[in-house]
């Protein structure tokens, strides 16, 4: 009777180590195809970027993560990230295609004969500028500012130029984290 007694208990042990193996298997599955979905979803879709610099201040500050819409399309006023001498920037787009800007002394912005409104600007500046006013917009290409003039690198300077179709990666609309910052992007 013992010995049928220790059969069944060694059967309902091997039946648990089982179950509990299956579980823990399936559990580990589970887990890494969710995490595969979302690698996926965050390079192909949405991708997520760390804002590094300040010249997006005070919009953006360094430290806060970012995500982008890659299907969106981009605008005047839109912030973008881009791929630049394999770094990814983020910027304010001030024109399009066929669009003349026209940047004064002060650092005043003139996009087609007239002042855009631009109240996410922390201060006017000139900033690093080494092309001449007024400029035209190559065709299929984006003229991008920062919001902090005077520290910002961008289209202002040929060292980062217009920014082509191509190396952009998608429009900045949601600050994830840290959390305090939750919200979408003007």
């Amino acid at each position: 009777m013992d010995e049928i007694k220790n059969n069944e208990q060694a059967k309902k042990t091997k039946n648990t180590k089982k179950a509990f193996a299956k579980a823990l298997l399936s559990t580990l599955f589970s887990l890494i195809t969710a995490a595969a979905v979302i690698v996926l979803i965050c390079n192909f879709v949405f991708p997520v970027f760390r804002v590094t610099g300040s010249s997006m201040e005070p919009t953006l500050s360094k430290g806060q993560t970012v995500l982008c819409n890659k299907s969106s399309d981009i605008k005047k006023g839109d912030i973008i990230a881009f791929y630049h001498n394999k770094k990814v920037l983020i910027k304010r787009v001030i024109g399009t295609s066929g669009d003349v800007i026209n940047i004064l002394d002060d650092g005043t912005v003139e996009l087609n004969g007239t002042k855009p409104d631009e109240p996410y600007v922390s201060g006017l500046s000139l900033g690093e500028c080494d092309i001449s006013f007024p400029f035209t917009v190559p065709e299929s290409r984006y003229f991008v500012m920062g919001d902090e003039r005077s520290t910002s690198v961008d289209s202002r300077s040929t060292a980062v130029g217009c920014i082509a179709e191509e190396n952009i990666i998608g429009k900045v609309y949601l600050r994830v984290a840290p959390i305090g910052s939750f919200g979408r992007i003007k």
